[in-house]
């Protein structure tokens, strides 16, 4: 086992992932821990490409294409970021890993999640986080949410709103009953949810550390 420590942050855009990830990571940087925050797609020169690459067709590209164009990122991301990092003892925060793939392209695209599932394999290797914190919020709300800040959108998080209840479904059914998720609510302010997930992380870090 790797001794770092792999977060994982989920949700649709607008749900206050993004902004939580840059808070929490400030804030343990600032208590001494040595924090790798990353995202997906592009956390790496070769998924900056395939980001724009899947960004610019989304409209058009088929579930199976996008599928495979992720998991290709991710493949570069765990060989050249959060492996490494992770030897090297960090808390790894990614803003997105395999779930959004499930989410997206499994729920949301309809593909067969056992064949979403061995893709991932393949990207990952069979690296799991330790911790998957879902941000969850109401389609409402992250839509009202991305109109006011003119933050960068997600192209799949514009398609129609049928997908897009999809999607949150897949995250909800993912993260019911599984014990390394959190689930947090995201429609509070941006400042009570980087609380949250900062105290999730924390309480799982202690978990690990007690159970050795």
């Amino acid at each position: 086992m790797a001794p770092g420590f792999l977060v994982a942050l989920e949700g649709l855009d607008g749900s206050g992932k993004s902004t939580a990830a840059r808070s929490v990571a400030t804030r343990l940087r600032s208590e001494g821990w040595a924090v790798t925050l990353t995202r997906e797609p592009g956390g790496t020169e070769v998924g900056a490409a395939i980001r724009s690459l899947i960004f610019a067709n989304a409209e058009t590209m088929s579930a199976t294409t996008e599928l495979l164009l992720m998991c290709a990122d991710r493949a570069e991301h765990v060989r050249s970021v959060i492996g490494p990092a992770l030897e090297n003892g960090d808390i790894v925060i990614t803003d997105r890993f395999f779930a959004s793939t499930i989410a997206y392209q499994g729920y949301g695209g309809r593909l067969d999640l056992e064949t979403v599932d061995g893709a991932i394999r393949i990207a990952t290797g069979g690296l799991t986080p330790d911790l998957t914190i879902l941000f969850d919020v109401d389609l409402d709300t992250a839509h009202s949410r991305r109109a006011v800040t003119g933050q960068e959108v997600n192209a799949l998080d514009t398609r129609r709103e049928d997908f897009r209840v999809r999607v949150r479904d897949g995250y909800q059914a993912l993260a019911s009953g599984s014990p390394d998720w959190v689930t947090i609510d995201a429609g509070a302010p941006p400042e009570s949810v980087a609380d949250s997930a900062y105290t999730a992380i924390l309480t799982a870090l202690e978990l690990r550390r007690s159970s050795r």
